[in-house]
């Protein structure tokens, strides 16, 4: 494990070099990993296992389009795609990644089915964190552990089949074998982990749950929408507040960050984009993080996980939730974007193909 300094803060991180996959292989060689859901991260973690060369298994319910997409990457039923209950029986490693709702609604087969010396894998702290509200208690005798990549099971899938990895979080709940540290980390560089970060179930739902809502999701399109607004408002096109708000910052910016960090992105744009960022960026900072505090303590105190639970149980969910898709898709703002993305080379090579 390496230990890294992060402005005078220590962490532990694990990486390939230090735990690669061959070690991983050896460490699971014994193991039958029954991924249960195939929606959100089950298809990218599945997958990336099976072409690591694990014995993978997946548990869906039936009939469902979950089930059909597993059929259609290549999962045979009876043979590799079973029934949430029957992959759960075969599996000594149970990788519970149905959404937070589900796993509620599940649980209670899943419990039945795990041995001791198990091992319940998450990749989100929900359940375990929240357990007054979702009733999910653990058996004391199986390994509680966590992987959580940074980012949606698409963006873990196709990194891998780009030879690179997705940044992930892993943590240890219950240590029941003592053998919980080598299959967690084995787990994190079978599902396609670039660096595995330590945390705990608790820090990783509070930190997921405040940046979905904040910087990587909900504050984003908020901003995007106000800047979008504004533009529109002041007489500017559709194209021209779309390419200001959402097109520059993707396609030209956003990677420049990436690749070495906003203060080297900063450098390589004009000394008045420069100045009007320095500028600015105290003021929206300063206007915002009285609302991260709020998201934090709403996170913190159950709030939202209640309001997830409540809104994601209910039958029609799915229903409202594609009125609320449909409703941002159709809006001017992303039919500009559609636009926009129509006119990149392999987007129009795409649609003469089709």
């Amino acid at each position: 494990m390496a230990k890294l300094n992060f402005g005078g803060v220590v962490e532990n991180v694990v990486t390939r070099e230090e735990f690669p996959l061959a070690k991983a292989l050896e460490t699971l060689k014994n193991e039958t990993i029954a991924v249960i859901g195939y929606g959100v991260q089950g298809p990218g973690q599945a997958l990336n296992l099976k072409d690591n060369g694990f014995n993978v298994i997946v548990g869906q319910r039936s009939p469902s389009l979950s089930w059909d997409k597993a059929v259609d990457d290549g999962w045979v039923p009876g043979e590799t795609l079973f029934s949430i209950e029957e992959a759960a029986k075969r599996g000594t490693i149970i990788q519970y990644l149905l959404s937070d709702a589900a796993q509620i609604s599940q649980w209670e087969t899943i419990k039945e089915n795990l041995e001791p010396g198990n091992a319940l894998y998450f990749s989100h702290g929900f359940a375990v964190t929240y357990k007054d509200r979702t009733g999910i208690v653990p058996p004391t005798d199986v390994d509680v552990i966590l992987v959580a990549p940074k980012g949606s099971g698409t963006s873990l899938r196709r990194m891998f089949l780009a030879g690179r990895g997705l940044n992930s979080s892993y943590a240890i709940h219950q240590d029941a074998t003592g053998n919980a540290f080598d299959r967690v980390v084995a787990l994190g560089i079978g599902v396609g982990s670039g660096y595995l970060f330590e945390t705990n179930f608790q820090k990783e739902v509070y930190s997921d749950l405040t940046g979905e809502r904040g910087s990587l999701m909900g504050a984003v399109q908020g901003i995007f929408e106000a800047q979008y607004q504004v533009l529109r408002e002041r007489g500017h096109s559709p194209s021209e507040a779309f390419n200001e708000t959402v097109e520059e910052l993707t396609q030209s910016l956003m990677p420049l960050v990436a690749e070495n960090g906003m203060d080297w992105m900063y450098a390589n744009c004009s000394t008045t984009a420069q100045r009007g960022a320095l500028d600015w960026k105290d003021k929206f900072r300063d206007a915002v993080k009285p609302v991260f505090n709020d998201l934090y303590d709403s996170v913190a105190s159950g709030n939202e996980a209640q309001l997830s639970i409540d809104s994601n149980s209910q039958p029609d969910y799915r229903v409202k939730l594609e009125a609320e898709l449909a409703e941002l898709r159709d809006s001017e703002m992303w039919q500009a974007g559609r636009v926009v993305r129509g006119l990149r080379p392999e987007n129009q090579k795409d649609a003469v193909e089709a």
